[in-house]
């Protein structure tokens, strides 16, 4: 195939629907004939991935590899930056953490080119392996106090030689001003990269928007190479607030017939994506909610993984949901903890280094006999295994954490999985009370069957059938590539990269 110039899609501001677009250009260059890779030199998220190579990456470019039908590697996202609170992150480069860091640290001059030597070299090595590279800015392209600092937007573009897609939500409102003020803000050096607008989420009749795309064109002299309808029948994995708010939405038990699951909030929460899978099962109504009422009202708890699981303990403590989760088990509700969550599940976590913060040592739920210490060292690996060690079918999941959890002295191991080393993994209690650090572990049918067969008498007729999320997902790849490409000006965008 013939070589393309890489394209970045930036934005003119964050949850403008960057990830999303970009994951459709990816199954969109796959579907003609190219061999894509997505890029994105610094994320910002708690939802992370492992790759086969046990490192760490963002959770949105391990989805844009799916689309592309790639395995994910760190070179797709050489920087990740995982908030610890509103002032702290824990840096990952290369997929390893290298510390914690202040936002006044990280901006620093010296630090700030030893990183970008980093993330400019991990793209060139993906480029001479793919074509073309589909790159995804940060936040606003024309964060103009940042400039000098700037390793993913601009500056990232200029070295890749990309053509950059300006990214704009027309639902939001502002587009114009948006649009034009961000252009405006680029230096003429900057310009020079820039080759059109895509304006995103896009609801009514279209008509009525065409001399709007004039004005703009004639205001900004870029073309405008799409207009792309808001959509909410695809499913794709979006950015983490986007998502979450969205889901918080529905955060409500129901009496329809279904399995009411209820995954905790907690406001360090990572990896939510462990529960797509039961969220788009038949048999279960999933909702999210950090609301006492509403985890009572539950036939299972989640608990899901945080970055920061002793400040999320002491919430839970602080506005009661504790008490709801262990009176809820109490009547019958199975709890099932994942990562921090099974942390929390325990008698104690301690953190005797301060990663975490200035806590240094709380009590658990008590719901598992198991005690968890926070580590200086984070272990991030895919694994194979079987749940319960009785047998079973293997297991796909991926482990990323810095805590160790050990059963209480005196109690046996009780482990809920078993990895192919044949070392033991997590804890069982019982059928309504287990945990593991197994992210991906409810992706898998034989687990989710399990966790809800003591409720199948819930479920009412013609709610029964599993869910493969497998294919699922796949197809969905197909049609979000369907919808961007039908409201694309896909000819204009092939000659704008062959320049």
């Amino acid at each position: 195939m013939k070589k393309l110039r890489p394209i970045m899609f930036a934005g003119t501001g964050s949850e403008v629907g960057k990830s999303v677009i970009a994951t459709a250009f990816c199954r969109i260059f796959l579907q003609d004939g190219y061999r894509p890779a997505p890029f994105k030199a610094q994320n910002m998220s708690l939802n992370s991935y492992a790759t086969a190579e046990d490192l760490e990456i963002g959770r949105a470019q391990a989805v844009q590899a799916e689309a592309a039908r790639l395995e994910c590697h760190t070179d797709m996202n050489p920087l990740l930056l995982k908030p610890a609170s509103d002032q702290m992150c824990q840096v990952v480069l290369n997929g390893r953490p290298v510390g914690n860091q202040s936002a006044g640290e990280y901006f620093g001059r010296e630090r700030r080119e030893d990183l970008r030597r980093e993330v400019c070299a991990a793209f060139d090595r993906l480029e001479g392996l793919y074509n073309p590279i589909v790159m995804e800015g940060a936040g606003s392209l024309a964060e103009i106090n940042l400039r000098e600092a700037d390793l993913v937007n601009m500056s990232m573009a200029m070295h890749a030689g990309a053509r950059v897609i300006l990214v704009a939500d027309i639902d939001r409102g502002g587009v114009f001003a948006s649009v034009y003020g961000s252009v405006m803000l680029l230096t003429p050096r900057e310009r020079q990269y820039l080759a059109g607008v895509l304006i995103n989420k896009f609801r009514g009749d279209m008509r009525l928007f065409e001399p709007g795309v004039k004005m703009l064109e004639e205001l900004c002299h870029v073309p405008v190479l799409g207009v792309i309808p808001y959509y909410d029948d695809i499913y794709v994995e979006e950015e983490d607030s986007v998502s979450l708010r969205y889901k918080s939405r529905h955060a409500t038990a129901q009496g329809d017939g279904r399995v009411n699951v209820a995954v905790v909030s907690l406001a360090h929460m990572s990896n939510y994506t462990d529960f797509d899978v039961m969220e788009r099962d038949r048999r279960v109504h999933l909702y999210y909610t950090d609301r006492a009422e509403e985890i009572r009202k539950a036939d299972v708890i989640l608990i899901p993984g945080t970055k920061n699981t002793l400040y999320d303990l002491s919430e839970l403590r602080r506005t009661g949901a504790a008490r709801s989760i262990s009176d809820a088990h109490s009547a019958g509700a199975a709890v099932i903890g994942i990562c921090g969550g099974y942390q929390m599940m325990g008698l104690e976590v301690s953190d005797p280094y301060g990663m975490e913060g200035d806590l240094e040592r709380l009590p658990g739920l008590g719901l598992l006999p198991v005690v968890t210490r926070i580590g200086d060292v984070k272990l991030s690996r895919q694994a194979s295994f079987s749940f319960l060690p009785s047998g079973g079918d293997c297991a796909q999941g991926y482990e990323i954490h810095m805590g160790q959890t050990w059963p209480e002295p005196g109690t046996a191991p009780s482990p809920l999985n078993r990895l192919e080393s044949g070392a033991g993994e997590g804890f069982f209690l019982n059928s309504r009370c287990f945990g593991s650090y197994m992210h991906g572990m409810l992706d898998n049918k034989a687990i989710v069957d399990y966790v809800l067969a003591p409720y199948a008498g819930k479920v009412s007729a013609g709610n029964g059938e599993a869910f493969d999320h497998a294919s699922f997902k796949d197809r969905q790849y197909d049609r979000l590539a369907d919808h961007v490409r039908s409201h694309v000006d896909m000819q204009r965008i092939y000659n704008i990269l062959s320049v």
